[in-house]
């Protein structure tokens, strides 16, 4: 695969278990329904794993626009890939998401309400305060990327055997997804990849969901602008830790 379809390929089934996940647990009628929080954390972190699998021999696997931005902002990756990057997470998101809708659509149609349709594609605060919002996801993205940092950086002693975001790589980075979930996700679903919710969103927004309500647009910055702040925080900050 070249780079750009590794990155598309990945986001891709990133987002078909990881919302896959979540549909199980929200939607009516599921082998999985009310399952909870742990069952939704615990899939996304295996999702970044199966995903980084995949992709990270060819591109990396970043799967994150923010993880893209973080690295080149620190000199780890060229500026010039930063954007055919983030556009195949982009529309992988969107690929992802909108196989989740056709594989759950018997359950979508059973599901009245049309805040937990959207939950399927987007994330959302669990109480609306966009300062606290804010600051969850720039929080959130800022450990998820500086961690990723030691993770690339790392090696297994003493045969000093690299530590990328490969297959060696991926457990690791799932690991740090799960953590990240459990600890820091509570407030607003822990988007903490601009693609993951976006992508997602626009697919809620043009697909014929029965009942599906708002898009929630006025809230969609939030997990769009926010992880690239983070993103940035965690580059300085590792720089000044060398």
């Amino acid at each position: 695969m070249s780079p750009f379809v590794a990155e598309f390929v990945g986001t891709a089934v990133l987002l078909l278990l990881g919302n896959g996940a979540v549909a199980n647990v929200v939607l009516n009628d599921t082998k999985g329904h009310n399952s909870g929080w742990i069952v939704i954390s615990t899939a996304w972190a295996l999702a970044v794993f199966v995903g980084v699998v995949i992709a990270g021999p060819s591109s990396g696997a970043h799967l994150n626009p923010a993880v893209t931005l973080g690295l080149a902002v620190a000199g780890k990756f060229g500026w010039s890939q930063v954007l055919p990057y983030v556009g195949a997470q982009l529309a992988g998101a969107f690929v992802g998401n909108t196989l989740v809708w056709v594989l759950y659509k018997d359950h979508f149609d059973r599901t009245p309400d049309p805040l937990a349709k959207l939950a399927v594609f987007a994330t959302g605060p669990a109480i609306r305060n966009h300062v606290s919002n804010l600051c969850s996801e720039i929080l959130g993205t800022l450990v998820l990327v500086l961690t990723i940092f030691y993770i690339v950086g790392g090696e297994i002693t003493p045969t000093h055997t690299p530590i990328g975001l490969g297959s060696v790589g991926a457990l690791p980075v799932a690991l740090l997804v799960w953590v990240v979930g459990l600890g820091l996700g509570g407030t607003t679903g822990y988007a903490i990849n601009p693609a993951r919710d976006l992508g997602p969103r626009i697919a809620h927004a043009l697909l014929p969901i029965k009942g599906k309500g708002s898009s929630e647009w006025s809230y969609a910055w939030i997990p769009v602008v926010d992880p690239f702040i983070g993103a940035v925080l965690a580059a300085m900050l590792y720089g000044w830790l060398g």
